[in-house]
């Protein structure tokens, strides 16, 4: 068997497209969170009624219109937060204007740790993950810490579990990306141009 050497690894790859979502404008920035928040909100039921977002870094697409039009909605709204015990995973805790803030070691804003706000994966009707790069069969890149991957390791096991949406912005596609075992596999993505169901 032959190994192909011309395809770039995972981390070039990375490194690659984070330099391609920095390089967008604060006005092409806006306008795609204008535009994802519109093709997510298309997606929302009646049913829905928990999503979970994050706070966007590093280039992500800007999650703020669609989390405050989420709440407008009645729906509620749970961001990231580091477990603070098992370093590699993440915990979800509600989310509101009013919620006292801090920033965790990455520099990344989240949620205060308030255990009485913690809500389970399985009580999610929706999952919104940032993506580094993806391809038209759902494969995902994320940052390389692997926190969701492990996170989400045992969503199969759920009785409930929530849909789990990519979310980028369009010059993060790829026509193919390296798969490994322990990714878990999205069941959406959301750019500000398209939405693919997987």
């Amino acid at each position: 068997m032959t190994i192909r050497t011309d395809l770039p690894s995972r981390q070039q790859l990375r490194n690659m497209l984070r330099e391609r979502r920095r390089a967008l404008s604060a006005a092409a920035q806006q306008q795609a969170a204008e535009a994802v928040c519109q093709q997510l909100l298309s997606t929302l039921t009646k049913q829905t009624r928990l999503i979970a977002g994050y706070l966007a870094n590093d280039g992500e697409v800007i999650l703020n219109p669609t989390l405050s039009a989420c709440q407008q909605r009645g729906v509620a709204v749970s961001l990231p937060v580091l477990h603070p015990f098992s370093g590699k995973h993440l915990l979800f805790q509600h989310y509101t204007p009013q919620t006292p803030m801090t920033h965790n070691r990455f520099g990344i804003s989240e949620p205060e740790l308030n255990s009485t706000q913690i809500h389970l994966l399985n009580h999610h009707d929706m999952l919104l993950m940032p993506l580094v790069g993806f391809d038209a069969n759902g494969n995902r890149l994320g940052m390389g810490g692997g926190f969701y991957d492990r996170t989400l390791a045992h969503l199969h096991h759920l009785s409930k579990r929530p849909l789990l949406v990519g979310l980028a912005h369009d010059c993060q596609q790829v026509d193919a990306l390296p798969v490994e075992a322990w990714d878990i596999p999205l069941d959406c993505i959301v750019t500000p141009t398209q939405i693919i169901n997987l």
